[in-house]
């Protein structure tokens, strides 16, 4: 059977029109993946205002139409999603300023896609990829390319950047080195898959004595060190040499006879780099570790130069530990000239090094990268729960009246809560509930005295419990009908729940003023989630439930709410509209076509947290048991009253 299609956004956070290794590898990647029948986006900021004018018209027209958003002819669709001011830096790792209204038009564009991977490039605040990242509501993959540390992210902000890494599915490094760097700062799984060439043909090269080439794309001693090794180089050496200057303007100073000879400087506007490459028997790399560019190897072993590099860590990934390439001491002249001297007078060492190259082609092609992420996509994909239910549940439940549900909410059988099960009842009756789940902090005993009771009250009670477990936060069972002790890990305590034939609910996942579980715990539990909880209004911070509801449309978990009441007042204000069900099966069923009915608000959040202070820990315990007996009271005469 046919793997089915993916719909995929590549988003970079650099200038499409900028030429940058980043958006090289984005567009290359996009363009394979497109060529095995997925469908693509390409997400970049854009130097073109008539790019970013069209773009936009296509997503406006994508809110009725989303399918208008994808090429026609199966190639991947670029949507400048930005206008940036011209260049202002030459920094390749750095991405550059963000125009004001970037963020609606990706938000938009992620909005009326609907994707099932979103594949952000250098997630890096701030950026586009970041605020793709920030918005996505797809299964997120994150590469990092950049072998240099990030100071403002990995030292100012390491926490924060941390936290919003978070929302990565999957991390993917170019080189092993980049991968063991961000590893010591944002602790993870970085799975290493190395860019791709393609190798071109050697038979037209043209004559002459060994061309060597140096591109200005590393910090700016770099180029004075290759310099230096030049002048070093024998004198009856046959050798020539070019300085390519991308960006304009002269890299160095006055040159000697000797040099003004065999070197020239060759800019932009005469030749491109992959001419310059084509031209080259050796390309040479000589930073020392501030701005390295291992793409530019990457693309000389592609062009067939050899390349020769010092032997930083993600040169010596790109070359394969000196298999692809020469590596030389970091930062001295004399091993980079003794390095170049061997070449360009060994002919059998030069061709022996072609032969590795051409050895290599199998594990260097775009084939073998685009097959790697390929899989990764689908594996993540696997992870999402099956969509769809059952057609003829949903044809019995359609005749069955709707009820409004809250799933989460306690009584004074928990310890930080005054409000009695009567009086729960009362007002879950008052407040049009036809249904609640009772979750008291690692007890049960509340629930089940109030499904005793139910019938009195005319409500139906769920029997629940929220359990603590040992270090990864809060778990509520619902259908349950034995107490789960506390303290036993979240595997345990979701295996206890399973065995009670009960369902898994996890409340305010991402709360970060609760105790809830790491991302990656949720991940390691992902089959057994029957629930998630996309609304608690007690979240302080509606983001918190923001993101709840981004992971349980990535990951396809249903949808739950409750208002996660600790007094009355707070009863109700967030519920479920759902068909009547019996049992958990059809509970399931119904609460996939349910609506969350209920809106946030921090001043009610802070009313209710007020009114639950003064009920619990500012009164009394005499006068708590006396005002308790007297709501009982008036709960009872009420629910009499109402029979």
């Amino acid at each position: 059977m046919a793997e089915p299609r993916l719909t995929i956004a590549q988003v970079t956070p650099h200038p499409w029109e900028d030429g940058h290794e980043v958006n090289d590898f984005t567009g290359t990647l996009a363009g394979e993946l497109a060529a095995r029948g997925h469908r693509l986006l390409v997400l970049a900021p854009s130097r073109s205002p008539q790019v970013v004018r069209d773009s936009r018209r296509l997503i406006r027209a994508a809110r009725d139409q989303p399918d208008g958003l994808f090429g026609d002819d199966g190639t991947p669709r670029v949507l400048g999603v930005g206008e940036l001011l011209p260049r202002t830096t030459s920094r390749r790792a750095v991405a550059p300023p963000l125009p004001v209204d970037i963020a609606r038009t990706i938000e938009e564009a992620l909005t009326a896609a609907s994707l099932d991977i979103v594949h952000v490039h250098e997630p890096f605040a701030p950026s586009a990829s970041s605020i793709a990242l920030r918005h996505s509501r797809a299964l997120n993959v994150g590469s990092f390319h950049h072998p240099t540390e990030r100071v403002v992210s990995t030292q100012l902000a390491r926490r924060f950047v941390e936290l919003f890494f978070g929302r990565l599915d999957a991390r993917t490094a170019s080189h092993a080195s980049t991968a063991a760097l961000l590893e010591s700062f944002f602790p993870a799984d970085y799975r290493v898959i190395a860019g791709g060439t393609t190798l071109e043909d050697r038979a037209d090269r043209p004559s002459g004595p060994p061309h060597i080439v140096y591109c200005v794309t590393e910090e700016r001693p770099a180029v004075r060190l290759f310099v230096r090794a030049l002048r070093l180089l024998p004198e009856d050496a046959e050798w020539r040499a070019t300085i390519f200057v991308p960006a304009g303007g002269a890299p160095i100073g006055p040159l000697g006879r000797r040099l003004r000879e065999r070197l020239r400087i060759v800019a932009a506007d005469e030749a491109s780099e992959h001419e310059m490459l084509r031209e080259a028997d050796l390309l040479v790399a000589a930073s020392t570790g501030v701005i390295p560019d291992p793409a530019l190897l990457l693309r000389g072993v592609g062009a067939r130069a050899i390349p020769v590099a010092p032997g930083l860590g993600v040169y010596a990934d790109t070359l394969e530990d000196g298999r692809l390439g020469v590596l030389y001491a970091p930062g001295d002249a004399e091993a980079l000239a003794a390095a170049l001297a061997r070449l360009v007078t060994d002919a059998a060492l030069a061709d022996d090094m072609h032969g590795r190259a051409e050895e290599a082609r199998a594990r260097l092609s775009w084939s073998r990268v685009t097959d790697d992420y390929e899989g990764l996509y689908r594996e993540l994909a696997a992870r999402r729960h099956a969509p769809g239910s059952d057609p003829a549940a949903r044809s019995r439940l359609s005749a069955r009246p709707l009820v409004d549900v809250d799933l989460h909410m306690h009584t004074d059988h928990s310890h930080d809560c005054a409000t009695p099960v009567e009086v729960l009842l009362s007002t879950a009756r008052e407040q049009g509930l036809g249904a609640i789940a009772v979750t008291d902090h690692n007890e049960i005993s509340g629930a089940l005295r109030a499904r005793e009771l139910a019938s009195e009250f005319g409500v139906r009670v769920i029997v629940g419990e929220e359990v603590k477990t040992a270090d990864q936060g809060e778990v509520i069972g619902l259908f349950i009908e034995e107490k789960i002790a506390r303290g036993m890990t979240l595997q345990e305590t979701i295996a206890e729940i399973k065995r009670q034939g009960g369902l898994v609910y996890v409340p305010h996942p991402f709360d970060r003023f609760h105790t809830v579980p790491d991302y990656e715990n949720l991940l390691e539990v992902l089959d057994d989630i029957d629930l998630l909880e996309v609304f608690n209004p007690r979240v302080a911070i509606r983001e918190f439930n923001d993101e709840a509801v981004r992971f349980a449309l990535k990951y396809r978990i249903l949808a739950g709410a409750g208002s996660d009441s600790h007094v009355p007042q707070g009863l109700g204000t967030v519920r479920l509209r759902m068909r009547d069900f019996d049992g958990p099966g059809e509970f399931l069923d119904s609460l996939r076509q349910a609506d969350v009915i209920g809106t946030y608000s921090s001043l009610g959040y802070a009313q209710v947290q007020a009114i639950k202070f003064l009920q619990t820990r500012a009164t009394p315990a005499p006068a708590r048991e006396a005002s308790r007996r007297r709501r009982v009271r008036r709960a009872v005469a009420a629910a009499e009253r109402n029979r």
